[in-house]
């Protein structure tokens, strides 16, 4: 019992800056590395002020959800409390709309992986890569690495001493202390140079703008292990301040060193920004903490469904095969072969679209995490003490969240995954009306 006691209590043991820094950490992956690039290809440097709104509206959910947590801390964080406000068709939605996310966000950093390795290797095609990356991954997952913790910290360190390295050498190349003075900063001055697609081309990359935020609804699963939950708010303003701030400096950095036309979704735009003569082998060291960036991140995610696979089958929301474990530890070969179709299907994309399938699969992925923060203000509405202030934030929040979703219809990369996103909608919704329709009957 002592143990035990004593387990719990170190299950229980951040500290509100721990969770920032665990926030940082983990939402830092292959939506800024790579997607940063989709998105100026298609804002051009007005997308600044996209990632500015998309951290507004991020802020927005986190809130909500740290406020929720704080005033009743749940295990199961916004799958709970969806349940709580609309019943159990909404827990049953919500678990699975993050479910799906996560298993897209994968496909994403699974593709961005292959993008990056194909920088050493550009004959390989793309699914190899894809396959291999998952293989790895699954394998991670299954054996179960009580060490990997400890990893998934190095390498948090790894990124963010990544970004640190990307701001120092730009800011030296600018400055000419490296390369003579050839880079000559490029700053707009006109409006045609800040939208060169216009408002449309904005509004259009206003998805991967918030896609570089995803991962906040982990961090409201975190906040349930905060010594002090009604600290959870605070985290989430030092979190995004400082994701932003280093979001909004670095590709500020890169967009004014790069020409508008050479940014493209298959380079990241910071491998792009540091290809120099006299620093021949900086796009290929910063290339591979890309690449552990990318699988840190994916591994992660894989962790994220497999764990919520397994409480969607012990809470009735899945079949309960699904629940159970090899010798009462090992997910069952059988959860994790679900996930592998996921997974498949994101290499046979890959296969069958080389050119387009990082667009679709990354824009799919940030829809289905935006569905879910929409489920997530909704709920604050029904559980949270109302207040002209909360309202206004959550109206504010909602309608970001629409003026996203609506951007992708407006350009041909991003509408492909609008439609992947309705059909897996209209999947989860289907799946709920029989679930709640047979659970009614018994």
């Amino acid at each position: 019992m002592k143990q035990t006691s004593r387990s719990a209590e170190n299950d229980k043991k951040l500290k509100w800056w721990q969770l920032s820094l665990l926030g940082i950490a983990g939402t830092i992956g292959t939506g800024y590395f790579l997607g940063s690039g989709l998105a100026i290809s298609m804002g051009g440097p007005a997308v600044l002020l996209a990632y500015l709104l998309a951290a507004a509206g991020t802020y927005v959910v986190f809130d909500a959800l740290a406020r929720m947590t704080a005033a009743q801390p749940e295990q199961g964080s916004f799958r709970s409390y969806a349940k709580q406000a609309f019943g159990s068709w909404a827990g049953f939605g919500s678990g699975w709309l993050y479910w799906f996310s996560e298993l897209l966000i994968m496909g994403s950093q699974l593709t961005a992986l292959s993008i990056f390795s194909r920088f050493w290797f550009p004959g390989v095609p793309m699914w190899i890569f894809a396959a291999g990356y998952a293989v790895v991954a699954l394998g991670i997952v299954f054996f179960g690495n009580k060490g990997f913790d400890r990893v998934e910290n190095v390498l948090a360190v790894i990124k963010v001493a990544a970004i640190l390295m990307f701001l120092v050498i730009a800011a030296a190349l600018l400055a000419g202390w490296i390369g003579g003075g050839i880079f000559t900063p490029k700053v707009p001055r006109s409006y045609q140079a800040l939208f060169p697609s216009g408002g449309i081309g904005l509004w259009s990359a206003f998805i991967f703008a918030f896609y570089a935020y995803g991962g906040i609804e982990v961090l409201g699963i975190m906040s349930y292990r905060l010594q002090k939950p009604e600290e959870a708010p605070k985290a989430g303003k030092v979190m995004l301040l400082g994701l932003a701030s280093v979001y909004i400096l670095s590709i500020g950095l890169a967009v004014i060193m790069v020409p508008l036309s050479a940014f493209n979704p298959k380079e990241s735009p910071f491998v792009l920004a540091l290809r120099s003569d006299h620093l021949a082998f900086i796009p290929h060291l910063f290339n591979g903490v890309l690449i552990i960036a990318g699988f840190s991140t994916m591994t992660a995610s894989l962790y994220a469904i497999t764990s919520m696979m397994l409480t969607l089958a012990q809470e009735g929301d899945a079949p309960k095969v699904f629940a159970k474990k090899w010798k009462d530890k090992y997910p069952l070969l059988l959860a994790l072969c679900l996930i592998a179709v996921g997974m498949t299907g994101a290499v046979i994309m890959a296969l069958l679209l080389p050119g387009k399938v990082y667009e679709y699969i990354t824009t799919a992925a940030g829809l289905m995490i935006l569905y879910n923060w929409a489920f997530i203000l909704l709920s604050s509405s029904k559980l949270l003490r109302p207040s002209l202030l909360s309202g206004v934030k959550r109206w504010s929040g909602l309608v970001l969240i629409l003026a996203a979703v609506s951007g992708t219809l407006f350009h041909k990369l991003s509408r492909p995954g609008f439609y992947i996103s309705l059909l897996i909608v209209a999947l989860i919704a289907l799946s709920d009306w029989v679930v709640q329709h047979f659970r009614h009957k018994t």
